[in-house]
């Protein structure tokens, strides 16, 4: 199965287009604008069109916009099979010790995402806690990935780089790609995507020349989830999935709303709990299902690290995207950022044959002597 093809954009295509053939593409360019767009889509875009044989050696002068799509390279980056085109994923931090081991543990749990991708290609946003680490940055770096196998060079698309700023409350994994991105390999691309550019290196934002999209018209989202779902919506149905989006084909997808919206919900609780003293927070713990470690549990806990993340951002200065719990934005960066790392040492945990009450617990009393 192939990607789907991309939704709107086509002054951003244009653009792109118009750099490529005039070989004035930068090295790093910045894709921002709201969540569920298409940014990363139009990355590989990016890639596809810059690799295109029949546009490379086409040699008209007359400016072609779109990528053939027929080619052996267009077929390889539609497959993400192309050996020059590498699109790095949020994937959870690695548990090696050793730093190869750690490249190597990420390079197969981002290789194990674009298998699932290459036969489902719509897909939802990662969990709260995977993100892009030090070992992701090393991953880039090796000189297997910057060597060209075929073409102009190789294409890296960083996908939600904003999360290069990574767990532990340092800023390695973003300073480790800065010193690629300052002297970029001959004919290296990189394209970065992020919905909240502000949360990435200032030097980094520096480096890259910025696109911004916008949203999408309501009838390019209702014509793709019309044509591209299987089964396709209707009628209110349709309707309502369209007005949810608010331009989005990635918040169209997600058609699990009032799951995300209780799991949302049974973390601020859940931190409401934690807030209020050990009883309240005993209570919560034992609320959980003993065997929800892997459904309902791990949701809450996704939602409780995006919900201190919030937290984080507005103790930074910023504007928290969502409603925090009660008492929880007083609270100091510090105390917020060593929480959160709290939050994902219990994620993992719940990845085993793990109690949820058990464990929640146990988390309550760490985030209390936190927060």
């Amino acid at each position: 199965m192939t990607l789907h093809p991309l939704v709107g954009h086509e002054g951003a295509r244009r653009q792109f287009a118009e750099a490529i053939q005039g070989n004035r593409l930068p090295q790093t360019i910045l894709v921002t604008g709201p969540a569920g767009v298409g940014k990363q889509r139009l990355g590989l875009w990016v890639a596809q069109r810059l690799l295109c044989a029949a546009r490379r050696l086409g040699g008209s002068a007359t400016l072609q916009v779109e990528p053939c799509g027929e080619c052996r390279e267009c077929r390889l980056v539609l497959g993400l099979a192309h050996p020059d085109v590498h699109w790095l994923v949020p994937v959870p931090r690695p548990k090696a010790g050793e730093p190869d081991k750690q490249v190597d543990e990420v390079e197969e749990a981002i290789g194990g995402v674009l298998a699932e991708r290459r036969t489902q290609p719509l897909y939802g946003p990662p969990d709260g806690l995977s993100g892009h680490g030090v070992a992701t940055a090393r991953l880039v770096a090796r000189p297997a990935a910057l060597t060209t196998v075929a073409g102009p060079g190789p294409v890296f698309l960083i996908g939600e780089a904003e999360r290069l700023a990574v767990q532990e409350g340092q800023e390695e994994a973003a300073n480790a790609l800065l010193k690629l991105l300052e002297e970029p390999p001959a004919g290296t691309v990189f394209v970065l995507t992020a919905a909240e550019p502000r949360r990435l290196l200032p030097t980094i934002r520096s480096r890259a020349v910025t696109v911004r999209l916008g949203r999408l018209a309501d009838d390019e989202v209702r014509t793709f989830l019309a044509e591209r779902l299987d089964p396709a919506p209707a009628g209110k149905e349709l309707a309502e999935r369209v007005r949810r989006a608010e331009g989005s084909i990635g918040a169209a997808l997600q058609d699990d709303a009032d799951t995300a919206a209780k799991a949302y919900r049974d973390a601020g609780a859940f931190l409401e709990a934690v807030l209020a003293g050990p009883e309240r927070r005993l209570m919560a713990a034992l609320s959980q299902g003993v065997f929800a470690a892997r459904g309902a549990f791990t949701a809450m806990l996704d939602a409780m690290a995006d919900l201190l993340g919030e937290a984080a951002r507005e103790a930074a200065g910023g504007k928290s995207r969502r409603p925090l719990p009660s008492g929880l934005g007083r609270r100091q960066l510090d105390a917020l950022l060593a929480a959160q790392a709290r939050v994902a040492a219990a994620r993992e945990a719940a990845q085993g044959n793990v109690n949820p009450q058990l464990l929640a617990a146990v988390l309550g009393v760490e985030l209390a002597a936190r927060l």
